[in-house]
């Protein structure tokens, strides 16, 4: 049987290291969203998995409103949500360039990419990155573990100090979390 104080405590932990190991990063990211938001420009979500319903949870807290549902709409996309899309691209083409192509279709320069994979090695992910900085795309990695291939290609990596892919979601959910409050906060002036 699980012990769910011990899960709980787990969690806390990992929380607890990332004061210390993101939280300048996340400040840094948080910095560059603001930036994009009052630019007008656009903020992209990617990821697999859990990570693609973390980046189509927080497009949605930026167009819809986190804690002020009055204010203007952030622009942000979470690019996992086009099922059309998805499902013939990946059939008639390749899954690993999803993201890649509807980043070179709905991109512009000054947008920024927000990149999410627990292990930092997955493919379309990675080349979604690369097609953003082909593009002046800003890129923000949200990874895990070592970071895998993906720990030195972002413009802000925020990597949470965990090797469970579990802790790391919530570590993710966390910081995206404080990103999106961080972004409707300065654009509300508070």
């Amino acid at each position: 049987m699980l012990d769910v104080r011990q899960i709980i405590q787990d969690s806390a932990d990992v929380k607890s290291a990332m004061l210390d190991r993101c939280a300048d990063d996340i400040q840094r990211a948080a910095d560059m969203m603001i930036n994009v938001a009052r630019n007008g420009k656009k903020i992209l979500w990617c990821g697999n998995g859990g990570s693609a319903a973390d980046a189509q949870h927080m497009a949605a807290e930026l167009m819809g409103g986190l804690r002020d549902h009055d204010r203007p709409a952030i622009a942000s996309i979470a690019l996992t949500t086009d099922s059309s899309f998805v499902t013939a691209w990946a059939n008639d083409t390749d899954y690993e360039s999803i993201f890649s192509r509807q980043i070179e279709g709905l991109g512009e320069s000054g947008d920024i990419l927000v990149a999410i994979s627990t292990s930092g090695n997955s493919s379309n992910v990675i080349r979604a990155i690369d097609a953003a900085k082909a593009m002046d795309i800003a890129v923000i990695v949200l990874t895990g573990k070592s970071g895998g291939k993906m720990a030195d290609v972002g413009d802000v990596t925020i990597c949470i100090p965990s090797d469970d892919t579990q802790r790391i979601q919530e570590g993710h959910l966390l910081a995206e979390h404080i990103l999106c409050e961080s972004v409707e906060a300065a654009i509300m002036g508070d």
